[in-house]
């Protein structure tokens, strides 16, 4: 009985991991395959080009979550999970193993989207991302992602997938950075010399800024919920 448990559990853990690795390449290859083909129709219209590269990414985001939720929780995040280890939803095995599956499929996904455009399939970005300003940036839009799943997740989580994809639809255009707000998708996008890139020598600042804006939802919402009467606290994500 405890091998048939173990390898029960190995099973549904290597599908967990999988899902994460497979939404987190998608998702990379929505943002970077959008923004080649922007770039390429838009005919040097920056703003129109971070519309359809914004748009894209909300679509895409929203199909994702919705179909790897039963299967990983379809956090393709590590500040996401690294909430779910802070609250306890994840061991620090588990969760490691999680952002390892998130980084490796991010650039892998960077690889899809070369592919599919006829690109050498990695290259280093030169496109600097730098400065307090987009620093500021990456904290308040990762605040605002992280606060949102964890609101959601206590009172009305079907809604995440839809509100997940609005939310960074819209981050694109009021943050400065335009919304990066994951290490993993940060990191893929210093592979691609293209619209959606950014500079490896920039990409360490940015996960600083990351973590620091996750940090502070998962406060806000932790004393939120001391003062939600008859509201458990829940999972993170």
């Amino acid at each position: 009985m405890s091998g048939a448990i173990s390898r029960n559990d190995t099973g549904l853990a290597a599908r967990v991991l999988v899902a994460e690795a497979l939404g987190t390449a998608l998702l990379v290859a929505v943002v970077v395959g959008s923004g080649i083909m922007a770039e390429r129709l838009a005919g040097g219209n920056v703003g129109l080009a971070l519309l359809a590269n914004a748009l894209a990414t909300g679509a895409g985001l929203y199909v994702l979550i919705s179909v790897f939720a039963p299967i990983s929780g379809a956090e393709f995040n590590p500040v996401v999970t690294m909430a779910g280890w802070l609250r306890g939803t994840h061991d620090a095995r588990g969760a490691l193993a999680r952002i390892a599956a998130q980084g490796l499929g991010g650039i892998a996904g960077t690889a899809l989207a070369h592919a599919m455009f006829g690109l050498p399939l990695l290259a280093a970005s030169t496109t600097a991302r730098t400065g307090a300003p987009l620093w500021i940036a990456e904290v308040v839009a990762t605040f605002g992602l992280l606060f949102t799943i964890l609101r959601l997740v206590r009172a009305r989580s079907s809604a995440i997938p839809t509100a997940v994809a609005l939310y960074i639809t819209a981050a694109y255009w009021f943050t400065a950075s335009t919304s990066f707000a994951n290490p993993a998708v940060t990191l893929a996008r210093a592979f691609t010399p293209t619209f959606a890139g950014i500079a490896p020598a920039d990409v360490p600042m940015f996960v600083l800024a990351q973590i620091a804006g996750a940090l502070a939802a998962l406060l806000l919402d932790g004393w939120f919920a001391e003062r939600e009467p008859g509201v458990a606290v829940g999972p993170s994500a």
